[in-house]
Formats: C-alpha cells, structure tokens, sequence
C-alpha cells in the first residue's frame, strides 16, 4: 500500500468507525411507517363536541376526534382501537364529548408505498343505561346515558379474551369495566389509598379529606398480563408523600374483580436527577410473561421536548430501592430514518422529519407492540398542540417503529 494518502484514508476510515455501530451493538431503532390523521378530523354523533358546553342533541352532528391517549389492537394488520381521553382537558369543559373508541385502518406509507392517510372504520360510545356508575353523570337523565368527558377521564384500556374493556381513568382515579359494545357492567372501582382533586363528591371516597393525588395523575398506562388475569395499572404522577420520581403500579383481579395485595413501585427519569420528577408514565403495555413496556415522557413539545422515551420493565427484579428494573428501548426523538419515509407531505415549518427522525409531541401517550420487534405509537393532539409544527395544531401521527431486541418480538 502506498503510504502517500496515508492521512487521508486514516481520516475516512475513522469518520466511518465514528458512526457505525459498534461490534454487538444493538441498532438505532428505525421509523418503518407512517400515516395521518387530520387535526380536523370528525365522526358522526348524537350532539356536536364543543368545549364548555352541555349535550344538546341536533340531528347530523359531529364530534371532533381529537387525539389518542391509548391503542390497542382490532384483530387485523394496522387496525386499531385508538381511544381518545376525556376530550378538551378538564373534567368542567368536556361535558360534551362523547367517551369512545375509534376502529381505524392505518395505510401506512412504507418504503414499499402506502398513502399514508388513516380511515376511521368504526366507534364505540362509553354508555351506562343499567345505572351502574352510582353517582351524578352528565347524561343521567337520558336513557342511554351516553357517557362524556365530564364524568370520566379515561386514559388507557385494555380489551379481555371476552371482549370486555377495562378502562384506566383519572377523576377517580378510577377503573371501568364495559362490554364489547361499551356499556358499563360494574361500578366505578376506586384506588386504594388514592383520590385525585376531580373525585366526584357524591361517591365514597377512598380517602377522606383533601385528595392526594394531583389532577391529572392517574392511570395513564395500565397493561394486562400475558395469561389475561392481571392488570397493572400505573399512576401518572407521584402521590403525596412519595418519591417524587415514584409511579405506584397496582395489581388488579380480572377475574375477582377487585384489587390484590401486590405493589410495585416504579422509577421515571434517570435515578437520582431531580429534573426528571415530573416525568409522567404515559402508557404500559405487555411485551411477554415478565416484561412490560412503559412509556415516559417530560411536558415539553416542538424543540423543547427533551424526554419521550420506552424502556422495558422487568417484573422479576428490583432495584436496591425496590423500585422495577427497567432499561430503555427506544428514544423517540432519535429514530433512524435513512430513506426519508418521513419526508413525503413535509410543511413549511415542521420539525423532526428526516433522519434522524423525532417524535416531540407534548403528549406521546399510546404504544402498542405488533409484533415482529415492531411497535406502533400515536400521539395525543390537545387540541392545539404544536409539537410538530409551532404555527399549526398537530395531527394524530401514527408511526411504526422497528426496536430491535425489543423482549416477546417474533423476529
């Protein structure tokens, strides 16, 4: 070999050590698809969804969908029950928007095409005309009892062999449990030793006096295990007197129906940074028999989203301070995006798109696993959030992630 250009190829070769993976190394997690949902987008419904307002049925009416604080799948590839929350963030000026599920079909534009549009198939209005809730609804006087943002706050669900839901919500916070077609089988299921300031007044409380609980924390994520009998609801934020970077996860009985005596507890952020505090469990999922995958994410959105992160959960070990040992999977403002699957429909303006390709929504609440060492995430839109784009309200973005190694894949 000539030694003349030696400087050079030495100055090559060492720019591509730089970023190549090391020997072993686990590869960057990659966006594989992507499709969208308008921030505009409506269903059909009994009254319109207008924020401060109460149910005033009007033939031909729309609610607005809003956001997606939970998904879960509909038994066919890229079809989803996505769930929004209570609607436009408070327990006072959502009395009109309707508590449903959504069935939707993402046409996910791949590298192999895809027009990356999402349809919305289907819905399932939360309703309770055997009067099972036992205290004062929004539309208590109705037969249907159509359920709405006033009375729940629901943030997670998971769907049983049976078919039933079970809802992880946070005015309670509360668990509900409905049947297939979204009708409320049993009361409301209070937390033990937990009670948030929007618990309603005209029901017992699990804990007298002042809540413990800040608005807003409650069961954001909440996963069911493998065998289908447990739930492991988890708390958003910290309960008075805790850690401030402690989430309780609780066990609950399927199939009792009531909760055991089993709790875990688990730490957000990175141990020992008290800038993490406020870091929220923003959704739990199961990824095998004895993991689990937890989302985490800071407030932040657009360029000061610094923290929206999956980690896998170990159910087996603890840490010294008993909390659940968890490592991180993927880094959603740092996904490999080499192709530019991201680029097609860019706006003037947008943030995050290309490689790598980031995910900075304030509120990245949904994960579901699909196999493959592939998960889909959506985020919710607020109403006006502006993560992607600082001049205009974010869409519904459903992304596919390939996280190698990710435990319970088929691949």
């Amino acid at each position: 070999m000539s030694t003349r250009h030696l400087p050079t190829f030495l100055a090559v070769a060492a720019a591509a050590l730089a970023v190549a993976p090391a020997a072993g190394a686990t590869p960057q997690p990659s966006l594989i698809g992507r499709a969208i949902l308008p921030a505009d987008a409506s269903s059909p419904a009994p009254f319109p969804g207008v924020v401060n307002t109460d149910p005033a049925p009007a033939p031909g009416s729309t609610q607005p969908v809003g956001g997606f604080s939970a998904l879960i799948d509909a038994g066919a590839q890229s079809i989803y029950w996505a769930m929004p929350d209570n609607g436009f963030g408070s327990k006072a000026n959502s009395r009109s928007f309707l508590l449903r599920l959504y069935r939707v079909h993402t046409d996910d534009r791949t590298n192999a095409g895809g027009s990356g549009e999402v349809q919305i198939l289907d819905s399932i209005t939360l309703r309770d005309p055997d009067h099972k809730v036992p205290f004062a609804i929004v539309n208590g006087g109705t037969q249907d009892r159509l359920l709405t943002g006033g009375d729940f706050d629901i943030e997670s669900v998971r769907q049983t062999e049976r078919g039933d839901f079970w809802f992880g919500e946070e005015f309670g916070p509360f668990l509900v449990h409905t049947d297939a077609a979204g009708k409320v089988l049993d009361a409301p299921i209070p937390t033990p030793d937990v009670k948030s300031p929007d618990y309603p007044a005209d029901f017992p409380a699990p804990v007298a006096g002042a809540a413990n609980l800040g608005r807003s924390s409650g069961f954001e994520g909440m996963a069911l295990s493998q065998d289908g009998r447990k739930l492991y609801p988890t708390l958003e934020g910290a309960v008075t007197g805790d850690d401030p970077q402690v989430r309780r996860m609780y066990e609950f009985d399927v199939r009792k129906k009531t909760y055991t005596s089993v709790r875990r507890t688990y730490r957000v952020g990175a141990a020992g940074d008290v800038s993490t505090n406020g870091y929220s469990v923003s959704d739990l999922v199961k990824l095998d028999a004895t993991h689990l995958l937890a989302l985490e994410r800071d407030n932040g959105q657009g360029t000061s989203a610094a923290w929206k992160r999956g980690f896998v959960v170990d159910l087996r070990k603890t840490n010294a301070d008993g909390t659940l040992v968890k490592k991180q999977a993927v880094d959603l403002l740092n996904l490999s995006d080499k192709k530019g699957l991201s680029l097609s429909g860019a706006r003037p303006g947008d943030i995050g798109l290309g490689n790598p390709f980031s995910f900075p929504y304030q509120t990245v609440e949904a994960v579901l696993p699909i196999g493959g060492g592939r998960i889909a995430v959506v985020n919710d839109t607020n109403f006006g959030s502006t993560g992607r784009n600082p001049s205009l309200p974010d869409y519904s973005d459903f992304i596919k992630v390939r996280v190698p190694g990710l435990p319970g894949s088929d691949e």
